[in-house]
């Protein structure tokens, strides 16, 4: 490959030196022991973590960077989600208030075709009768009576005619508006349904990233990433173990004082006191319709901008959820989390909404003991899951 090279002069080197070999030999023989270490490795138990140093020389990200970009590409995915949501919703009533108005422009344009059809009759019988004039008829009639009825029922007519001008008139401009105010409605749709499809765009980039990401692992870093998961999860479980615990002693505590209150005050005091156990109860029976509902949807898959009956994203199940308790309510959870009552995670009941993320991006149904009913993400199915699984953000009373 060098032959092409011009020559130089080389300036000659000693022979090495026996220290110099050895140094060489040690380095070689270091390379080949780690290269041995490394070949020999024990694999890394799948419930561990992936640890700092899971990256490779190659560039490839480690398994704790897939998993956190992978989590944020979900989360993502998520609030784009409740954008899409927010945009079909939207879209859906312009369509509907255009389709009113495009039924509207038709039932105008009808009656301006009947105004027009009048002036039209009009306007040929006054070219019947234009071509002689009123003298020359009376001068040829044969019955000069009859003229001046005649004449009486032209005056007449164009009275009406009059009014048939100024009825089409009215009926030509109140078309025209409608047909702007219906053009200006299509206009406002087709720029919804512009955002939906940009919505529906952004969320199907953000989850072929990750399938693409997921897809790059090997069978054994999915197993280490399903073991990280799966401890997550139990972690959640337990710290929803240990919440539901301290609620249930905070309600023996408070229904004791309740109690001992009741016992010593008047009869009066004590009516009071049975109001809001009334209210409970009936928050308590649109509750349990509300978890009756969900648990009838456990196994169903997630699936973004679903609504039911097969398939829901988060917010749809839980608005389904609560319309079987007779309440309706909102798409999105960026309306949900504004509806009802706001309630603290220690004060939460079954049937409360519980809201995720900075962005309010997810949602669930509490059902007690630290638990909850939601649809996570897609590839996974409805299901419990803790209510520490994700980073809490409010918590709502919807009646």
């Amino acid at each position: 490959m060098a032959s092409h090279r011009k020559p130089r002069t080389r300036t000659p080197h000693p022979v090495a030196t026996s220290r110099g070999v050895l140094g060489i030999t040690t380095a070689a023989l270091a390379s080949v022991t780690l290269l041995s270490q490394s070949a020999n490795a024990t694999p890394a138990d799948p419930s561990e973590g992936p640890g700092p140093g899971t990256g490779t020389s190659t560039g490839k990200p480690s398994l704790a960077d897939v998993k956190d970009k992978v989590d944020a590409l979900y989360r993502q995915a998520g609030s784009a989600t409740q954008k899409y949501n927010s945009a079909k919703e939207k879209t859906d009533r312009q369509r509907e208030r255009a389709d009113r108005m495009l039924d509207q422009v038709a039932g105008r344009t009808a009656e301006l075709n009947d105004a027009r059809r009048v002036l039209g009759t009009y306007a040929t019988a006054q070219y019947r009768t234009g071509g002689i004039s009123p003298t020359a008829t009376l001068l040829l009639t044969k019955d000069p009576q009859g003229f001046f009825q005649q004449t009486h029922l032209m005056d007449r007519m164009t009275g009406r005619q009059k009014e048939a001008v100024s009825e089409y008139q009215k009926r030509q401009q109140a078309a025209s508006e409608k047909r702007t105010e219906a053009a200006g409605e299509l206009s406002s749709l087709a720029s919804s349904q512009k955002k939906l499809r940009s919505s529906k765009r952004e969320i199907q980039s953000k989850l072929s990233e990750a399938r693409e990401m997921l897809s790059e692992l090997t069978a054994q870093e999915k197993a280490r990433l399903a073991g990280i998961e799966r401890k997550k999860r139990a972690e959640a479980r337990q710290r929803a173990k240990e919440r539901a615990e301290r609620e249930r002693r905070e309600a023996a505590r408070e229904e004791r004082e309740r109690r001992e209150g009741g016992g010593s005050s008047g009869g009066e005091q004590g009516g009071g006191a049975g109001t809001p156990d009334a209210s409970g109860s009936s928050y308590a029976a649109k509750a349990q319709k509300v978890i009756a509902f969900a648990k009838k949807q456990l196994g169903k898959p997630y699936v973004w901008g679903a609504t039911g009956p097969n398939s829901y994203d988060c917010s749809g199940l839980t608005q389904d959820a609560w319309k079987a308790g007779g309440v309706s309510l909102p798409r999105t959870t960026w309306d949900q989390v504004k509806v009802g009552t706001k309630v603290a995670k220690s004060a939460m009941k079954p049937g409360d909404l519980i809201f995720f993320y900075d962005d309010v991006s997810h949602v669930g149904i509490y059902v007690g003991d630290g638990q909850m009913i939601h649809a996570p993400k897609p590839g996974a199915k409805i299901r419990y899951e803790s209510v520490d699984y994700m980073p809490f953000h409010s918590a709502v009373r919807p009646a």
